[in-house]
């Protein structure tokens, strides 16, 4: 009787199932990353949700941009409905909402305050003086720190903030007419509609 020939090159059969395992797991983590991507694609920037709608603004003090006189702090967003817009001389979207922001200011509607997230203070003053100054109050946010205690995740960002301090509203991106007409405006006229009842 015969016994039959052992392949010596044959791997056992849990070894086997472990190399698989090894092979299959880079595939499975691909797998699952381009999930998450794609639902991270399929989502609109701009409707993040800000854990800090509602309340109030974090406390803080900015000196004024070189060449203004008014600084900003959270001691002056109450007693009004005001907004609240991250901008920076770098940031390219910016200098497209910039002509509606310099309309809302010259309508004088509720005051718009500034705040200059890391900009050279140079770069920030050039900015104001040659496309206009729409900013009621402007802070030099020099190293970013009161931005992100904002939950700012990039400029341009407008917030509408109530009279007693709280954050209203959060919009991400450029702010465009149809965003002021339709979403902006009519929040801050409610707010203001709201404190005047007795």
């Amino acid at each position: 009787m015969t016994t039959p020939a052992i392949d010596q090159n044959a791997d056992p059969p849990a070894k086997q199932v472990r190399v698989r395992k090894i092979l299959l797991l880079p595939a499975g983590i691909f797998a699952g990353l381009l999930v998450i991507l794609g639902w991270g694609l399929t989502r609109n920037a701009e409707e993040i949700p800000s854990a800090l709608i509602g309340k109030p603004v974090p406390e803080f003090s900015l000196p004024p941009v070189q060449g203004r006189q008014l600084g900003l702090s959270s001691a002056n967003l109450r007693g009004e409905v005001s907004l609240v817009n991250v901008f920076a001389s770098w940031c390219l979207p910016c200098r497209e909402e910039h002509p509606v922001l310099m309309e809302l200011a010259a309508a004088k509607e509720l005051p718009l305050h500034g705040l200059n997230y890391k900009d050279q203070p140079t770069d920030a003053a050039k900015w104001l003086d040659t496309r206009g100054d729409p900013y009621t109050r402007t802070g030099a946010d020099l190293n970013g720190r009161v931005a992100i205690d904002w939950g700012v995740y990039g400029v341009p960002e407008t917030f509408v903030v109530g009279s007693d301090g709280r954050i209203a509203y959060k919009h991400i991106g450029v702010v465009t007419e149809k965003i002021l007409d339709e979403k902006i405006l009519p929040l801050a006229r409610r707010l203001k509609a709201e404190e005047q009842r007795p």
